[in-house]
């Protein structure tokens, strides 16, 4: 996300063909467009023509089709009636053997499902991907006012609760090489100095919460409550979506609820003498 700012791949212009090129190399060339279309479908976010592909990836038509065709053989992608492509069933299979086999996912997913039905709220599990921060999955809750949040999207880090806590074990000159002075314009407020998001992010690590209010979302709260991995660092957090008309006294209930939750999804590091906070 947000390093000296990334360049998006789908912006980045094909590379020129080169029949002399080595074999080795072509296929480097070629599975390196394979990458850019997979990133940009996912950035998309829906069904696009293969032609219109080619042009925001500005590149090749043939080659273009060509890797579109090997990818609907494989099952990674399909193409709609009215000739648009996106991801296939196999990348679905893909995707479920990973929340099968990655255990912090796994107990993730169960515990956003128990803590949304137990509470009625908006619960996430959030982490970091690609330096910025991402929802890995989500249950809507059960009021009529639905917070809406798409999986898998990419946010700067300033500009969410949970941000907060997932950079709080970088030190300051990390933090700061990974931002952009537009990940600091966040929604709703002036722009956050790097100076104040960092005491921030040291308050967040401190309290083991954070709760952000109309942020990016003017009508709501965004709490968030670390997760720690076995060697005693933030690798996620548990998140509530809430109202922002929420009474005080029931954020005080949910903060107790989400940071128990972060505990019990926590694999504290063991030594002599030493509790899970």
């Amino acid at each position: 996300m947000l390093t000296t700012a990334k360049p998006d791949p789908s912006r980045l212009p094909a590379a020129p063909e080169d029949p002399g090129a080595r074999p080795s190399a072509q296929r480097e060339r070629g599975i390196d467009r394979v990458l850019q279309l997979l990133d940009f479908l996912h950035r998309h976010g829906r069904p696009i023509r293969v032609g219109e592909l080619a042009r925001s990836l500005q590149a090749p038509r043939s080659s273009t089709y060509e890797i579109v065709r090997t990818l609907t053989d494989a099952g990674l992608l399909e193409t709609g009636n009215d000739g648009r492509i996106f991801f296939g069933k196999t990348i679905y299979f893909y995707g479920a053997d990973y929340l099968r086999e990655h255990d912090l996912v796994r107990r993730g997913r169960d515990e956003v499902d128990r803590l949304a039905l137990e509470t009625g709220e908006t619960t996430q599990l959030c982490m970091l991907h690609d330096g910025q921060y991402t929802i890995a999955y989500m249950r809507s809750g059960a009021r009529m006012f639905r917070i809406s949040c798409d999986v898998g999207t990419l946010v700067p880090v300033p500009w969410t609760a949970s941000g907060r806590l997932l950079v709080a074990d970088l030190d300051d000159a990390a933090i700061a090489a990974m931002l952009t002075p537009d990940n600091l314009a966040v929604p709703n407020r002036p722009p956050l100095a790097l100076r104040d998001f960092i005491a921030e992010v040291r308050a967040a690590r401190a309290a083991g919460f954070f709760m952000t209010s109309g942020l990016v979302d003017p009508y709501t709260h965004c709490m968030a409550a670390p997760v720690i991995d076995n060697a005693g660092r933030v690798v996620a957090t548990i998140c509530f979506t809430i109202p922002i008309d929420t009474p005080a006294d029931r954020i005080g209930a949910l903060r107790e609820t989400l940071v128990a939750s972060g505990r019990g999804l926590s694999i504290y590091p063991a030594s002599p003498g030493r509790a899970a906070p």
